[in-house]
């Protein structure tokens, strides 16, 4: 997934980038029309990519001049290969993996993984061993047992906790060696993201000479700069793109980083393990379910986020006293949030909507306890790819359009290229209407939507029962144009329909199930 191939050569048409929100994935920043070193023509340009170290990519830069946003792309994705192939867990070629397979060996290495490797051992003490490297040595154990759907026996456990409490490596920081010490299998993830984020976005400022940068992979976002840019925290209790987010937040020349175990687990005889463990006793976390932290530093954020995830909740405020002008906001299991003083200063001035949950529907309406989900999941290219354009809508049994869920494009005039959705909604849809800025989330596999229709039409009504049409329409930027509509019974009883898949699609699902 790191072997990227990098085609820069840009077409007229994406050179906006591709603009996303929650319920319609366009961008209308507050970090979108400040004067630019006093120069009123400066606009933000937001370039999107899927399959960037296996998630999705975002960068907005504000800038007078098209040419700027085609050298940051290249300076931004180089230097995310880069670093990438320093320092990747999964790619079996990357400078860490080739330093793992040597033993007791000083090892010339680059000063990023001396930098990185260095940063572990201070965080491994910093959490009592609750972020360790060698975690993966009790991963695997876990990992084995969902192959033969067999809890890990203490014994096996115990043995891999035991191997994961020794010391690993030693670094000689005026030699610039790393000497591996064991075979025990090291994996460097917790907060290599936040790391790579943060050296990309500095090195497209430093190369572009632009003001203001915001960067997001997979969830955590870099903020650097003089505008602020307001960021959606994801509900961890909701799975779809356009559920209304738990809180917002508005944030600048800071980091954020969340991490959460809702997104990948364990399905192990029918019960669920996170696939966040304690290295200290082996356990997959389950009192924790989120955590977002706002931090000066970018690997701090990245850290916290995931110790918080790992750490009691009293351990985790024993741990933020000494990270003082970070913010954190913790949500347990049961729903509590946990936050500190911090937080508050960030926290957006924003009136949440009523949720639907709470309206009463007729016997012949669409029951507000039900919800249809459309699972959307996009063909992935070899190496980063920009996202096609998409529209996800709902028209009723006479064809009329009752509610558009989802609406990807890079700007309002290429929207035709929907052509099905432009001639059925383009002429009484808001496009610059309901949208939110970036999105801070547990790191999402690249390609994979969940959207939901909550049964309203575009005037928030409920609909009656019957029957409806629901449409998925792709069409990529020198690829192929696709449309795939499914009739759906709304009688407000559960169902699940599988798509078929196509050059762009490459599977899609219709169900609808009781809300959770």
């Amino acid at each position: 997934m790191y072997k990227y191939a990098l085609n820069m050569k840009l077409n007229k048409k994406i050179l906006f980038g591709f603009l996303l929100a929650i319920s319609v994935l366009i961008q209308t920043s507050s970090f979108a029309n400040p004067i630019d070193n006093g120069n009123k023509t400066a606009k933000v340009y937001t370039s999107q990519f899927e399959n960037v170290m296996g998630t999705s990519f975002e960068m907005k830069i504000k800038t007078s001049s098209e040419k700027v946003i085609a050298k940051a792309e290249t300076i931004a994705l180089n230097e995310i290969d880069r670093l990438s192939k320093i320092l990747s867990s999964y790619d079996q070629n990357s400078e860490f993996n080739i330093w793992q397979h040597t033993i007791n060996v000083p090892f010339k290495a680059s000063p990023e993984l001396i930098e990185v490797l260095s940063l572990f051992e201070q965080w491994k003490s910093n959490t009592n061993g609750a972020l360790n490297p060698a975690f993966e040595a009790v991963n695997q154990v876990w990992k084995n047992a969902k192959s033969n759907q067999v809890t890990p026996t203490k014994e096996d456990l115990n043995i891999a906790i035991n191997e994961a409490s020794k010391q690993h490596y030693s670094i000689d920081q005026q030699n610039g060696t790393i000497t591996h010490l064991t075979n025990t299998p090291l994996t460097i993830n917790t907060f290599v993201k936040s790391y790579i984020i943060d050296k990309a976005s500095k090195k497209v400022m430093e190369e572009t000479g632009v003001n203001n940068v915001v960067m997001n992979i997979g969830g955590d976002i870099a903020v650097y700069g003089t505008q602020n840019e307001e960021v959606a925290i994801v509900n961890p209790k909701e799975n779809a793109i356009n559920d209304e987010a738990l809180t917002y937040v508005n944030i600048k020349d800071k980091f954020i980083a969340t991490s959460g175990n809702y997104r990948r687990g364990n399905l192990i005889n029918g019960k669920w393990y996170s696939h966040i463990i304690d290295p200290r006793n082996g356990q997959p976390v389950e009192n924790v379910i989120s955590a977002t932290v706002i931090a000066d530093n970018a690997t701090d954020a990245g850290a916290l986020a995931t110790s918080f995830n790992i750490l009691t909740v009293n351990e985790s405020i024993e741990l933020a006293k000494k990270y003082p002008t970070a913010a954190y906001l913790i949500i347990t299991e049961k729903g509590e949030q946990i936050k500190n003083e911090q937080w508050d200063i960030y926290v957006a001035d924003k009136i949440k909507p009523t949720s639907s949950n709470t309206i009463v529907a007729n016997k012949d309406q669409f029951d507000p306890s039900y919800e249809l989900i459309v699972n959307l999941e996009l063909v992935q290219m070899q190496g980063p790819s920009r996202r096609p354009f998409v529209a996800i809508w709902v028209e009723d049994k006479d064809k009329t359009p009752l509610r558009t869920l989802s609406l990807w494009f890079n700007k309002p005039r290429w929207l035709h290229d929907l052509r099905a959705w432009y001639s059925a909604n383009y002429s009484k849809y808001n496009v610059e209407s309901g949208t939110i800025n970036s999105i801070s989330s547990a790191t999402r596999t690249a390609g994979k939507y969940a959207i939901k229709w909550d049964g309203k039409d575009d005037k928030g009504n409920l609909v009656k029962t019957g029957k409806y049409t629901i449409y998925i329409e792709v069409a990529r930027e020198h690829g192929t144009y696709q449309i795939i509509n499914q009739e759906v019974k709304i009688n407000n009883k559960e169902l699940q329909i599988e798509l078929p898949s196509n050059t762009e699609v490459a599977s899609a699902s219709i169900e609808v199930k009781k809300v959770n």
